[in-house]
């Protein structure tokens, strides 16, 4: 295998957890100027959903992620990154839960969510965004129920840790998710200071609150 292939799966990731930031900060926050935040936050979550998996993928083996191996071949002995970047064509968005279980038997968590960002995505990128379709609000799902379970089962990574909010962090977006009742993955160091966990889960389903406890009793029992 070219030498090359070995930077392919690093090199998704790193751009994959810096447009997961862009997603996360685009989701939750809200400033004056910004309102074109309420639906590129779509394009973002997809985004970082299809790098994610073609990351996944391509720690399987980098081949598995191009749609037509074959066509990567330039008559040269060896391959560079801007070769491979040139001539590599990866599969279509729609075909990637395909592909991840092909590569990993696993299967997409929720394949109705992942194709309702799929067309949300499309209308934003193409043509328009929907008046009235809550974008964050898929966003967030997108984020939380479909791309924080694969990373953390693959990479070991927590989706609430990409963000743009250097100097507080990812509190408000930890509101933003209970006040949904998102379930995330949650690190082993979590600690919130902006935000008080008794008062906004007091308004969430006894289920979320149950929820909440036994990921809290999983933190304290590991630590």
């Amino acid at each position: 295998m070219h030498v090359v292939f070995d930077e392919v799966p690093e090199r998704i990731l790193g751009v994959a957890k810096g447009v997961l930031a862009q997603a996360n900060m685009h989701a939750v926050f809200a400033d004056p100027g910004n309102e074109h935040w309420d639906f590129i936050c779509i394009a973002n979550a997809a985004h970082a959903g299809e790098l994610f998996i073609k990351a996944i993928v391509a720690q399987q083996h980098p081949l598995l992620i191009f749609r037509d191996p074959f066509g990567l071949d330039a008559g040269a002995d060896e391959m560079t990154i801007e070769d491979l970047i040139a001539r590599g064509r990866t599969h279509d968005f729609e075909k990637l839960p395909k592909v991840l279980w092909a590569a990993t038997g696993e299967r997409i968590a929720d394949l109705e969510l992942f194709h309702r960002v799929r067309a949300a995505r499309n209308s934003v990128q193409h043509f328009c965004a929907l008046p009235h379709e809550d974008y964050r609000a898929l966003s967030l799902e997108f984020i939380y129920k479909i791309i924080d379970p694969l990373i953390f089962k693959f990479f070991g990574l927590f989706a609430i840790d990409y963000h743009e909010d250097h100097n507080i962090g990812y509190d408000y977006i930890v509101g933003s998710l209970i006040r949904r009742e998102l379930r995330f993955s949650v690190p082993a160091d979590f600690s919130v200071g902006e935000i008080d966990l008794v008062d906004e889960l007091s308004l969430t389903s006894t289920a979320y609150q149950e929820w909440w406890r036994s990921a809290l009793s999983t933190l304290e029992s590991h630590s």
